[in-house]
């Protein structure tokens, strides 16, 4: 090979800018080391190129939709084109629309919230809570936790198939899941719950950043995801399909903006009518800057190459589990066995360490950031840990002791920003860990395992 394609090979896997890459943190051995980011699935690090835009569209802050001043139509018309941008990043259907929310959670919540009268839903029960948890006023059927793709598209099909064939039905599933980042089949669940007339909707907070996504090829009805997952900052989302159930359904929140034409009747009452648009959803000041960041992720992302990001990832991910694999004592978690694809999240548990105490260490001592608890996912990990579904447990470490028995595991997460020295710094962490031990003595303090002092 020579030196320039070398370079340019280089280039071509170099991870992308993000904040935070050049931060340092204190170790309880002595002295400082860059911070090793490995919890992208709950919060990636923002792009450096959406927080650039940011700040440069900053100074030309103004109100949208309701100001006829400069600054005012500028802030209109890149909150409206940062809707077309995530409409193409999306693949969306023309007559698709694109619903600004703050989360994930709050897109589903929203989706919920216009379901027609007596709609059943289906959802896994290895769902994360925002997508398990927002059906409260409908009839709600729990799949049990497949254990390949082919089983879960039989289980749906049998499911959707013992119903009443007559009344609305949604079908609520992940992309990839945040607990094994496991791929799971949307083209074949959608192709089933269109069989039986039902729609699907697809939470793609942990698909979206790392491969792309396309409503019309995966022919769901709805897609949601968050941009704190795709490399933007906090406090937007996106709720993106069909404009029917949107149009028909009350306004999510009621106020101005989601407001047309409100008169005061001649008994002093009140009428409204609402917009049809995605306006009759995002009630009150939108979070311009929020969309705006969003869309600008969607740009970042695609212009550096998914084909591109995807092959980096997977070297990553080769990474990982080799390393893991080494160690006897560490137990990776999987519905669909090794060779399922998947994206960089993976989770696991160490024999004879309590996994908050294990996390604990891994920042401490080595300054990598990972998650440990049961992900917002508890009816999963209870499955993957063989534990009685009754079981107590939390989001965050439970109350357990350094070595005691837990109710949760550890997951290490990564994506487009992830330096290859940070994944090589973990692996080495997690060997040097289950062989020597720790280096220095932790104690349980509000529910979280910390370096005792």
């Amino acid at each position: 090979m020579s030196v320039s394609t070398a370079a340019a090979d280089q280039t071509l896997c170099a991870p992308l800018p993000v904040l935070g890459r050049d931060v340092t943190v204190p170790l309880v051995t002595g002295g400082e080391v860059t911070y090793a980011a490995l919890d992208y699935a709950a919060s990636a690090p923002a792009l450096q190129r959406v927080w650039d835009d940011v700040a440069a569209y900053a100074p030309y802050y103004g109100s949208v939709h309701r100001g006829a001043g400069y600054l005012s139509q500028l802030s209109t018309d890149l909150f409206e084109n940062a809707r077309r941008t995530v409409a193409e990043f999306l693949d969306c259907r023309g007559d698709d629309q694109v619903v600004f929310t703050r989360s994930t959670t709050d897109s589903l919540n929203l989706l919920a919230a216009t379901l027609p009268a007596d709609c059943q839903v289906f959802v896994f029960e290895t769902e994360h809570h925002a997508s398990l948890l927002p059906w409260k006023d409908a009839r709600v059927t729990y799949l049990d936790a497949p254990r390949t793709p082919q089983e879960a598209v039989t289980a749906l099909a049998r499911a959707l198939g013992a119903r009443d064939p007559h009344g609305p039905a949604l079908v609520c599933v992940t992309g990839a899941s945040n607990v094994t980042g496991e791929l799971w089949p949307v083209r074949e669940l959608a192709a089933a719950a269109h069989a039986h007339g039902a729609r699907i909707v697809l939470d793609a907070a942990q698909l979206a950043p790392h491969h792309p996504v396309s409503v019309r090829d995966l022919d769901v009805d709805w897609v949601a995801f968050s941009g704190h997952k795709l490399y933007a900052p906090f406090g937007s989302g996106v709720l993106a399909g069909r404009a029917d159930w949107l149009r028909e359904a009350e306004p999510y929140l009621a106020g101005g903006g989601a407001s047309r034409k409100v008169t005061r009747r001649v008994d002093g009452g009140v009428d409204v009518e609402w917009h049809e648009s995605a306006a009759r959803h995002e009630a009150g000041s939108p979070n311009v800057i929020g969309a705006y960041s969003i869309a600008s992720a969607c740009k970042a992302l695609t212009e550096a190459g998914f084909d591109t990001l995807v092959a980096r990832e997977e070297r990553l991910i080769g990474a990982v589990r080799a390393g893991l694999a080494e160690v006897p004592e560490v137990r990776v978690l999987s519905l669909f066995g090794d060779d399922a694809p998947r994206v960089g999240v993976i989770s696991f548990v160490v024999e004879g360490w309590n996994s908050s105490h294990f996390a604990a260490a891994l920042s401490a001592e080595y300054g990598v950031g990972v998650r440990d608890g049961l992900f917002c996912a508890h009816p999963l990990l209870r499955t993957l840990l063989g534990s009685d579904p009754q079981t107590q447990g939390e989001c965050g470490a439970p109350e357990a002791a350094p070595g005691e028995k837990s109710l949760n595991a550890i997951r290490v997460s990564f994506g487009a920003g992830t330096p290859d020295e940070h994944v090589e710094r973990f692996v080495r962490a997690v060997k040097e860990l289950v062989r020597d031990g720790a280096k220095w003595n932790y104690r349980t303090e509000d529910g979280r395992c910390v370096p005792a002092v």
